[in-house]
């Protein structure tokens, strides 16, 4: 089974700060490229980093680019 990257991103910001959050949260936006409110990123658009901003939706905004 493998992703076929057809050339789209997914484009996160940070809301939410992760004050009082659990560690395993705070690894998976860091591992976004993210970590403090405000910041952004643009990543491209497979299964690996959609799960990954499944687990921590609630402190991000994510448009499809």
């Amino acid at each position: 089974m493998t992703d076929k990257n057809t050339g789209k991103n997914i484009f996160v910001r940070q809301v939410r700060s992760t004050a009082r959050t659990r560690v395993e949260h705070v690894r998976t936006l860091q591992a976004l490229g993210l970590g403090k409110r405000g910041k952004t990123n643009t990543l491209p658009d497979n299964r690996c980093v959609r799960g990954m901003v499944r687990a921590v939706v609630q402190w991000l905004e994510v448009k499809h680019v």
